[in-house]
C-alpha cells in the first residue's frame, strides 16, 4: 500500500509534481492531476434557519477554485491555485497497513468550503451516509448531510408533505435524516470519511468520481480498504465503536408502548397477555405528563415521575420486573420552562445562553423550553445525577426511548466556546455519551437499554439501540414501512448493529391515519428485526392500535411469538456484533457480493447469514416477488419449497405469511424452519 507519484517532475521547482495518486491495495481511491485537481477550495455564506427541528439551508458561493498545482516538501503535499501562489491547503498523508488518513495541517484562514474529488467507476454502487430513509445506493443523487427532523411525508409530490410544508415547513426530502455521517462505503470494497462536524454534501451523480463538499476545512479524509464487504463493515465499526450486547430480556418478546395513564397501561398490558402476546417491556412514555397540542398528545418535558398520571410507579416496576418484564421511559436534553426542573437547571448555570446571555429557549410546538447545555461537564454530571440516575434508573426503570438530539439551534452559546453551527452535528454523539455514562455509572450497561433516532460520527460507540424515527403511519414509498428496512441496512453499514422501529409508524396528519392491514404488515417486519416495539402514534385516539381490534391482536400475538422464537439465533448474531460490529439487519450484497443485482436492493434484508426477509410494504398484496442471491438455494418458510438463487421468485404472501426464506445449508435450519409451525 503506498502513495505514488505520476509523472513527477515537470512543474517547477524542488518537488513540484505534475500528478499524484493515492492507491491502496492496487485500489486509487484519490488521483490529481494539473488538468483534473482533486481538491477544490473557496468560500461561501450560508443561510440557516431552524424551525422546529427542521432546517431551511442556502448557500451564497462566493468563490470556488481548483487547487491544481502540487509541491511535495517536508512530508507533506502542498496545493497551491498558481505555482507562485502561497500555500492554499497543505495535507500530511498517514498510510497504515489497510488505510491511509490525509490530514489537513494547514490551510489559507479565509477558506471555508473544500471539495474532495474522488474517482468512480461506472458501475460502481455507494452505501452509507448515515441512516438513509429512502436510497440504500446512494449513486445518482446528492446527499446533504445536517441532523434534522427528517419531515413528515419526504417526497414533495405527495399531498401529505406538500400540506406539511404549507402548514409547518415540516414537509422534508428523500436525503432528510436524523442520522447523517459523511461517510460511505464503495463497492469497490473501501470506506471514505470526512472527519468534520460541519454540514457537509456528498454528491455521486457524476459517473467518473464522488465529490464530498465540507462547510468549513475538516480535520481528515479517512479511507479504509478491505477483501470483502463483510471485511470492511468489521474495520468500519472498529473505527466508530461497537454497542454493547442487547439485554436477554428484550429477547422474551414485544414492548408495549401505552400512553394513556398507569391504570389504562397496565391493564391494557394484562389484555394483551392474556391474548397470548409475549411481552418483554412496557414503556410509557408519559411516565412525566401529558400536554395535549394541536399537533396531538405530547409529553410533559420535565423529567420526574408524576404521581398523579402513574401512582405507586416504584412498586409496579419491581413487580413486572419479577414476573420478567420490563418498564421503560422516555427523555430528551429540553427542559420545559413551565416545569419543576427548569429553574433548577437555570439557576446552576445548565443551560445553553441566547446571544444576550439569557437562557436560550426553543419552540417545540405550543411550548419552550430550555437546552441543556452537553458541552458542560457540570451540566452533564446533573443530567446523570439527578435526572437519568435519580429519577429513572433508581425507580427500577430499564430504559428509555432517549429523543431529540438533532434540535441544537445554531445560533446558541455553549459553555465550550464552539460555534454552534459546528456542535449542531455533534450533538447525537454528546446526547447519547451522557446516558451511556450514566447507564455505566450504575453498573447496568448491557442491562438498560436506551434507544435513538439522531446520529452522527461517533454515535455507535455510545447509543446501544436506534429506531427508525418518526415514519408516516402508512406504506408510502419515502417515509412509511419500507424506510425503516431502509435505514436499518444504511446505517448497519457504519457499525449501527441493532435497529428497529415503531410498528405502525408514528406521524398521522391530515387525516392520514394506518390500517390494520398497515399494523400487521409492520408486526411481521418486527418480528424479525432486533427488538419489537409498539407506538400509539401521535394521535392515538384516531389511530388503531395492537389491542383495540381482536383480528390484529391475534397476528400482533402470532408475531411476538415468532420474535421470541427467534431468540437463539438473534444471540448468535449478537455475539457477532459485540465481536465483529456485523449488523443483525443486513443488505442481501453483503453475504452475496458477487451477484451484483444484490447491490442496489433495499426492501429486503438478511437477518444474519441465514433468514432472508421480504416485508410486504404495498396494501392489498396477496403474493410478493423477492429476488434470491446467486449462489445459494433457499426454502420458502411457509410452504417449505425450495428455491435456487439467482432469480426473482414469486410466492404467497398473505397476511400471516410473509415473505421469508431460510438458506438450504444453514447450521440453524431446524431453529428456523421451526417457525413454520408457530
Amino acid at each position: 500500500m503506498r502513495v505514488e507519484s505520476v509523472e513527477p517532475g515537470s512543474l517547477s521547482g524542488p518537488g513540484a509534481l505534475d500528478a499524484w495518486s493515492l492507491a491502496l491495495d492496487g485500489r486509487t481511491l484519490v488521483r490529481h492531476s494539473a488538468d483534473e485537481p482533486w481538491l477544490h477550495v473557496g468560500r461561501g455564506r450560508e443561510r440557516m434557519e431552524m424551525y422546529r427541528g427542521n432546517f431551511a439551508i442556502e448557500d451564497h458561493l462566493l468563490e470556488r477554485v481548483p487547487l491544481p498545482h502540487v509541491t511535495e516538501a517536508s512530508g507533506r503535499l502542498e496545493f497551491r491555485r498558481h505555482a507562485a501562489d502561497c500555500v492554499q491547503v497543505a495535507l500530511e498523508v498517514e498510510i497504515a497497513a489497510d488505510r491511509a488518513t490525509l490530514r489537513f495541517v494547514e490551510a489559507d484562514p479565509r477558506i471555508n468550503r473544500v471539495w474532495m474529488r474522488l474517482p468512480a467507476e461506472a458501475d460502481e454502487h455507494a452505501w452509507g451516509c448515515g441512516e438513509q430513509m429512502s436510497y440504500l445506493d446512494l449513486r445518482g443523487r446528492r446527499f446533504p448531510l445536517w441532523t434534522s427532523e427528517p419531515g413528515v411525508g419526504r417526497d414533495k409530490t405527495t399531498y401529505v408533505t406538500w400540506q406539511s410544508d404549507v402548514t409547518g415547513k415540516a414537509g422534508g426530502d428523500y436525503y432528510h435524516t436524523n442520522y447523517p455521517q459523511p461517510t460511505f462505503l464503495s463497492s469497490r470494497r473501501y470506506m471514505a470519511h470526512v472527519e468534520t462536524t460541519a454540514y457537509t454534501e456528498f454528491d455521486f451523480r457524476d459517473p467518473d468520481w464522488h465529490e464530498l463538499q465540507a462547510w468549513a476545512v475538516p480535520e481528515a479524509l479517512e479511507l479504509i480498504v478491505a477483501d470483502g464487504l463483510p471485511e470492511l463493515v468489521e474495520k468500519v465499526s472498529a473505527r466508530f465503536g461497537r454497542q454493547p450486547p442487547l439485554p436477554e430480556w428484550v429477547d422474551h418478546g414485544a414492548i408495549l408502548g401505552f400512553k394513556r395513564g398507569g391504570d389504562s397501561s397496565f391493564a391494557r398490558m394484562e389484555r394483551c397477555i392474556e391474548a397470548g402476546v409475549q411481552v418483554s417491556g412496557l414503556w410509557c412514555e408519559d411516565w412525566a405528563g401529558i400536554r395535549v397540542t394541536s399537533f396531538g398528545n405530547r409529553l410533559f418535558w420535565d423529567w420526574r415521575w408524576n404521581p398523579g398520571r402513574y401512582p405507586e410507579l416504584p412498586q409496579r416496576i419491581a413487580e413486572l420486573k419479577a414476573r420478567g418484564i420490563r418498564f421503560l421511559a422516555y427523555v430528551s436534553p429540553y427542559l420545559c420552562v413551565d416545569g419543576s426542573l427548569y429553574p433548577e437547571a437555570a439557576a446552576l448555570g445548565h443551560l445553553a445562553k441566547d446571544a444576550a446571555g439569557g437562557i436560550y429557549k426553543v419552540d417545540f410546538g405550543e411550548f419552550d423550553c430550555g437546552v441543556l447545555d452537553l458541552t458542560s461537564e457540570a451540566a452533564c454530571r446533573w443530567v446523570k445525577d439527578r435526572i437519568l440516575r435519580g429519577n429513572m434508573l433508581d425507580l427500577g426503570m430499564a430504559g428509555w426511548m432517549c429523543d431529540f438530539g438533532e434540535y441544537l439551534p445554531i445560533d446558541a452559546v455553549l459553555a465550550n466556546g464552539v460555534d454552534a453551527r459546528l456542535m449542531h452535528n455533534a450533538w447525537p454523539p454528546l446526547w447519547a455519551r451522557v446516558n451511556a455514562e450514566a447507564v455505566a455509572d450504575a453498573g447496568l450497561t448491557g442491562e438498560a437499554l436506551f434507544f435513538m433516532r439522531a446520529g452522527f460520527t461517533g454515535l455507535q460507540r455510545w447509543c446501544p439501540l436506534l429506531w427508525a424515527g418518526d415514519q408516516s403511519v402508512d406504506f408510502s414509498r419515502h417515509d412509511g414501512l419500507m424506510t425503516a428496512i431502509c435505514g436499518a441496512l444504511s446505517s448497519g453499514l457504519l457499525g449501527n448493529a441493532y435497529h428497529h422501529s415503531d410498528i405502525g409508524g408514528y406521524t398521522s396528519l391530515f387525516g392520514n391515519v394506518r390500517t390494520a392491514e398497515l399494523l400487521m404488515r409492520w408486526a411481521e417486519m418486527a418480528a424479525f428485526t432486533a427488538v419489537m416495539r409498539t407506538h400509539e402514534t401521535n394521535r392515538p385516539f384516531d389511530n388503531l392500535q395492537v389491542d383495540e381490534d381482536p383480528a390484529v391482536l391475534a397476528h400482533f400475538a402470532r408475531m411476538t411469538r415468532i420474535f421470541r422464537h427467534l431468540a437463539p439465533y438473534r444471540r448468535v448474531l449478537v455475539a457477532e456484533a459485540v465481536g465483529r460490529g456485523l449488523p443483525l439487519q443486513r443488505p442481501l450484497f453483503l453475504h452475496f457480493e458477487a451477484d451484483r443485482r444484490c447491490h442496489a436492493i433495499q426492501d429486503a434484508f438478511l437477518l444474519g447469514p441465514d433468514l432472508l426477509v421480504a416485508p410486504v410494504h404495498r396494501a392489498g398484496a396477496e403474493s410478493w416477488e423477492v429476488y434470491l442471491p446467486e449462489g445459494a438455494d433457499w426454502r420458502h418458510l411457509w410452504s417449505g419449497e425450495v428455491l435456487a438463487g439467482g432469480s426473482p421468485a414469486s410466492v404467497a404472501a398473505g397476511l400471516g405469511a410473509p415473505p421469508v426464506f431460510v438458506r438450504m445449508g444453514s447450521p440453524h435450519a431446524a431453529l428456523l424452519e421451526g417457525l413454520r409451525d408457530l
